[in-house]
């Protein structure tokens, strides 16, 4: 994964993102402010912060991928993203409340879930090309004639490794979900509403990556391998979907006042 790259003059920012795309954005106001790229992101000082303007393009990158008439970035690749966002999400929450007297007493705690977060996020980011590399060794399976012999195990081999990228996203996802319901008890109350919006999108991280398991497990000729990977899935989506609805259902009911 790119490092995003950072120069200031004045009231611009520009960087490039994750993907390689360009981005610029300007900024006012002085303050310390967070501008994002498509998959990137830095920090800037600037002399008068209120109002962050990002051009379409920075935004609209990895989407133009995923509308393309091209096999990858796909369903997986989409998934992974949204796992991403759901711990950049966590990973603002940290930021906003790190240097908070009034949440002094868990600086230290918030400082581990916000490395932990960074973590996961670059991991989920590189998911998002190795998805589309396991999809790519499908393709070349499927590429070989069918009377060759070699090609009911090769193409047995890249559909079951296909299956790994989202599982390993799912498990990615997992940690995220468990970072937020913490912060959901230790991050200002003002972010409460983004680590809320984080959970949903943990959720459907979930969901949309269980698919992308089921759709290649189930044309496995190994179906003792099939059902393990299935029953895997089975798992992760029957413990934490249901724990990351509740963490945003909770907040929902918090922030309508409901609680």
């Amino acid at each position: 994964m790119t490092e995003p790259h950072v120069a200031t003059s004045g009231l611009h920012v520009r960087g490039v993102d994750p993907l390689g795309a360009p981005w610029a954005g300007h900024v006012r106001g002085m303050e310390k402010v967070k501008v994002t790229g498509m998959l990137g992101g830095c920090e800037a000082l600037t002399e008068d912060t209120r109002e962050v303007v990002l051009p379409r393009e920075s935004m609209t990158y990895f989407a133009d991928e995923l509308a393309a008439r091209k096999p990858t970035p796909g369903g997986g690749g989409a998934a992974a993203y949204v796992g991403a966002l759901g711990a950049a999400l966590a990973s603002m929450a940290g930021h906003f409340t790190l240097g908070k007297p009034r949440y002094a007493d868990v600086e230290d705690d918030v400082r581990r879930l916000l490395g932990e977060a960074e973590e996961v996020r670059c991991a989920l980011l590189d998911l998002v090309d190795d998805d589309a590399r396991a999809f790519q060794r499908v393709t070349s399976a499927l590429s070989i004639p069918r009377g060759n012999p070699r090609r009911a195990g090769a193409l047995e081999a890249a559909t079951r490794g296909a299956c790994e990228p989202p599982l390993t996203m799912m498990d990615c996802t997992t940690e995220v979900i468990g970072i937020l319901e913490e912060l959901h008890h230790k991050c200002s109350r003002l972010l409460l509403t983004d680590v809320g919006c984080a959970a949903v999108l943990c959720s459907a991280s979930l969901r949309a990556a269980s698919l992308n398991v089921y759709v290649n497990t189930r044309s496995l000729s190994d179906r003792a391998a099939a059902r393990e990977l299935d029953g895997r899935c089975d798992a992760l989506l029957a413990k934490w979907v249901g724990r990351a609805d509740v963490l945003a259902e909770g907040i929902t009911a918090d922030v309508r006042g409901e609680s």
